[in-house]
């Protein structure tokens, strides 16, 4: 498995959401809503997940060992620090685009 891109979407205004991450597996898979979380030891990366009807959150996507996620982990922080440093001209989360009235 090789994560062929990462693209962040920093957020402003959140304490301990900090982005939004996408990235694309082998070129052929690709895993929206993965965040940037400033924890208790730091930064880490969340999986994509869903509120259940009890009010606890399940993933949705998640890697099924420890040496995976610290692959994806070490890309998108990276990506991160990366963009902090040189900020693309972007929107924050591209498929949120503002509503445009239609007549």
């Amino acid at each position: 498995m090789e994560i062929t891109e990462v693209r962040v979407f920093p957020v402003a205004n959140e304490e301990r959401l900090k982005a939004y991450a996408t990235i694309t597996i082998d070129s052929v898979f690709l895993i929206r809503d993965l965040r940037v979380i400033n924890g208790n030891t730091g930064l880490f990366v969340a999986m994509p997940s869903r509120k259940m009807k009890d009010g606890t959150f399940k993933d949705i996507a998640h890697p099924l060992n420890s040496e995976t996620r610290q692959i994806i982990e070490k890309k998108v922080l990276a990506e991160y620090e990366r963009e902090l440093a040189n900020p693309t001209k972007r929107p924050e989360r591209p498929d949120k685009a503002p509503e445009t009235s239609q007549e």
